[in-house]
């Protein structure tokens, strides 16, 4: 799969889905979704991951997790959409799969509320 037509590459773009979606908190991670309506076909990510994680080893194992993570779930967002996962303190010393509950949860929480809030326009 070609990750790079699956990111968020500038920050009006970050900003545009954490201004104007919705947000689902768990304890190491926070995801905000969004539907762009210059997105494209293609559901967007993109990853912050502060340096109050960690140095650039750490931020980088911390990002690569959370892409392994989010990948499986590319296919079931609806088109044009764009999500952003904030890595949060602590993030880097969850075990994988405890990682993976919390996002998932995260990212199905946040999919009812944009589900929620389209049926209500």
């Amino acid at each position: 799969m070609r990750w790079a037509r699956h990111r968020l590459h500038t920050g009006d773009e970050f900003r545009a889905v954490t201004r104007g979606g919705v947000r689902s908190a768990r304890s190491h991670v926070v995801v905000h979704l969004s539907l762009l309506s210059q997105g494209g076909d293609a559901p967007r990510v993109g990853f912050v991951v502060s340096k109050k994680i960690g140095n650039a080893v750490v931020r980088n194992r911390v990002t690569r997790r959370l892409r392994e993570i989010v990948r499986p779930h590319l296919g079931t967002f609806p088109p044009g959409s764009a999500i952003v996962l904030r890595a949060l303190p602590g993030i880097d010393e969850q075990p994988f799969a405890a990682l993976r509950a919390d996002v998932d949860a995260a990212l199905a929480a946040a999919e009812r509320k944009l589900s929620r809030r389209r049926e209500d326009a």
